[in-house]
C-alpha cells in the first residue's frame, strides 16, 4: 500500500471540492482532492450551471448575505480561472428571469423576494412586471404567462466546461488529483493528522481533511463526529438540439448555453438516491418550456437526464469544523456554481482560522 502524504486532503472532486482546493492551493497549501467512481452519484456532473440570487436566503438572512457575496465576486473568480486553465466558461452576469403562469406563485415570490431584499439591503434588487410587459419586452413570450421577475445580478455559465476548467486549474496550480480514490474510511492519527483508507486499500495521510464529497459526505461524516443529516433530491433535466437563434432570456428553468442548446430543468423530487428520468416529468418540462415560449415547440429534445442534489436538513450551505476531531472541516451545499466565488477565496482564510476569516457561525451544524 503507498502512503502518500499531504498537507490537505480534499474528499470530493466536483465543484464544491474543486474550488475550495483552488483557493487553498493559491494560499500555498499542499492539497491532494480523491475524487471518487464514475459510478458516484456526483451532483456537479448535473448542475443546471446558474449564478443565481433570486429567491436564495429570503428566510435565512445570512445565505441572502452570502449570496450577493458570491455574485458579486463571479466575475474576479471567472478571469482568475480562464487565466489558470486556459477555458473561458462562459459568464454571462446580464440578468435572468423568474417566469410564473399563476398569479398567486407570483405574488408570493415577490413578497419573498421583498424580505431577501432586507435581508441584503441595497445590494439585492429585482423588478416584478406584469405579462403585458412582459411580452413587449420580449417578444415571444406565451400568452399564459402572467407575470415575471427580473434581477439584474442573475446570469450562468457553461456548467461542464466549468468543471473541466476547475480541474485543469487545480492541476497548474500544483494540486494533485487522485481519479477513482473512493474514500471508505477515515482515521485520526495519534500524532496528528488523519489517514485516509481508499477502496484500492491504499492510504492518503493529510494534517487537515476536508469532506466536500456531497451525497458521499452521508457515509463518511460520522466518522469525523459531524451530526448533518444530507440528502439527495432528484432534479430532471432536459437538452435541445443546438440553435443558432439565441434565446432572448435566461431564467432559472429554461437557459442556453453557449454552444447553442437550450437546458430545460427545474424540478424536485424526494426519491431517495434513485436518479432515473421519468416520463410525466419530461412532458411537465416540455409544456414548461413551450408555455413559456412557444417558439421552442419546434425545437427537439435531444437528451434527458435526472441528477442529484445536495440537501443539507433546511437547504442551506453547511460550514463545519469538527469538535471531536480538530483539523477535520465538512463543506457541504447544493448551490455550488453560485458560491465556487467564494469557496475558492475566503474559504482557505476560515479554514486557516487567520484574522481575515469570514463569520461562518451561522451555517454551522449546530443549528440542527
Amino acid at each position: 500500500m503507498l502512503n502518500n502524504q499531504s498537507e490537505i486532503a480534499i474528499i470530493g472532486g466536483g465543484v464544491v471540492g474543486l474550488s475550495v482546493a483552488i483557493g487553498l492551493l493559491q494560499s500555498g497549501h499542499k492539497v491532494i482532492v480523491c475524487d471518487g467512481e464514475d459510478s458516484d452519484a456526483r451532483a456537479s456532473f448535473g448542475n443546471f450551471g446558474l449564478v443565481w440570487g433570486q429567491g436564495k436566503g429570503w428566510n435565512f438572512a445570512p445565505y441572502a448575505k452570502l449570496t450577493v457575496d458570491a455574485i458579486a465576486a463571479w466575475e474576479d473568480f471567472s478571469k482568475n480561472l480562464n487565466d489558470l486553465s486556459g477555458l473561458d466558461v462562459s459568464l454571462d452576469q446580464n440578468g435572468g428571469f423568474e417566469f410564473f403562469t399563476d398569479p398567486d406563485k407570483l405574488n408570493n415570490f415577490i413578497s419573498m423576494l421583498e424580505i431577501q431584499k432586507g435581508h441584503a439591503g441595497n445590494r439585492f434588487n429585482y423588478e416584478a412586471l406584469s405579462g403585458d410587459e412582459l411580452r413587449n419586452q420580449i417578444p415571444g413570450i406565451g400568452s399564459k404567462v402572467v407575470g415575471a421577475t427580473f434581477s439584474q445580478l442573475d446570469g450562468h455559465i457553461n456548467p461542464l466546461r466549468f468543471l473541466r476548467a476547475l480541474r485543469r486549474a487545480v492541476k497548474v496550480l500544483g494540486g494533485q488529483i487522485k481519479s477513482n480514490a473512493s474514500v471508505k474510511k477515515i482515521t485520526s492519527n495519534k500524532d496528528g493528522g488523519f489517514s485516509l483508507i481508499l477502496a484500492n486499500g491504499s492510504v492518503t495521510s493529510s494534517e487537515k481533511v476536508i469532506l466536500c464529497a456531497g451525497l458521499g459526505a452521508i457515509k463518511l461524516a460520522d466518522q469525523l463526529a459531524f451530526k448533518t443529516n444530507i440528502r439527495p433530491e432528484r432534479g430532471e433535466l432536459l437538452i435541445t438540439e443546438k440553435l443558432g437563434d439565441q434565446l432572448p432570456f435566461i431564467s432559472s428553468t429554461i437557459r442556453q448555453v453557449d454552444e447553442g442548446g437550450i437546458q430545460i430543468g427545474g424540478t424536485h423530487a424526494d426519491v431517495g438516491m434513485d436518479d432515473n428520468e421519468t416520463l410525466d416529468i419530461m412532458v411537465d418540462l416540455a409544456r414548461h418550456a413551450v408555455e413559456i415560449y412557444p417558439a421552442l415547440s419546434n425545437v427537439r429534445v435531444l437528451r434527458a437526464w435526472g441528477a442529484l442534489r445536495v440537501m443539507s436538513p433546511d437547504g442551506y450551505p453547511v460550514y463545519a469544523q469538527s469538535e471531536e476531531y480538530p483539523g477535520a472541516y465538512l463543506i457541504t451545499c447544493h448551490s455550488g456554481v453560485t458560491l465556487a466565488s467564494l469557496h475558492a477565496s475566503i474559504l482557505s482564510d476560515w479554514i486557516e482560522n487567520n484574522v481575515r476569516a469570514p463569520n461562518l457561525e451561522a451555517f454551522n451544524e449546530n443549528r440542527f
